[in-house]
């Protein structure tokens, strides 16, 4: 499926396909990004026979030291059975700060930059299933995994996961939906 254009707007609906497929699949897992907790709440309604796991980045990375989804809303998912995970970004983190501070290339950099030729959302489908297997939270069994571009869910897979340093033994098995125009 592909949607016209990028964004919130697609959440329901991506959540609804990549429950069909994983349910069709037999699998029994799902990752999915979420901030402010909107698109975790949604999976967790429509993935009830599932696992959920539930992606948020680090503390600071929208303001100094303040974690970027609430601490009652990661309580409260974590009360209606999610696992939440807190990390930094799988395809960035340090070297970010590199780049800011030295010019270069830095090859996490360009993998991530990769992964956004077939849109935002693909970065983030393969960069929150390596943050939720580091943080022990998959079985390392194919699962479905759900990110966006900007707010909501957009695009959705189903893959191997993989950690950080086995990364290049992820495997997308399939795309689900994603946007066509971003």
């Amino acid at each position: 499926m592909y949607f016209d254009k990028p964004g919130r707007n697609n959440t329901e609906q991506t959540l609804k396909l990549a429950f069909a497929r994983g349910k069709e699949l037999g699998l029994n897992e799902v990752v999915v990004a979420s901030s402010g907790g909107d698109t975790a709440y949604a999976a967790l309604e429509i993935f009830k026979e599932f696992k959920v796991v539930v992606v948020t980045t680090h503390c600071g990375s929208g303001k100094p030291f303040e974690p970027v989804m609430p601490a009652d809303v990661k309580t409260d998912l974590q009360k209606k059975g999610a696992a939440v995970v807190t990390a930094s970004h799988a395809l960035s983190g340090v070297e970010r700060s590199l780049l800011k501070k030295h010019a270069g290339v830095y090859p996490v950099l360009i993998m991530a930059d990769t992964l956004r030729l077939f849109g935002q959302g693909m970065k983030v489908v393969a960069e929150i299933a390596v943050m939720a297997s580091d943080a022990g939270s998959l079985s390392g069994n194919d699962i479905v995994s759900v990110g966006g571009t900007g707010e909501g869910a957009d695009t959705a897979v189903i893959l191997k996961p993989a950690h950080q340093h086995t990364f290049f033994d992820m495997r997308i098995r399939e795309i689900i939906c994603k946007p066509r125009k971003f």
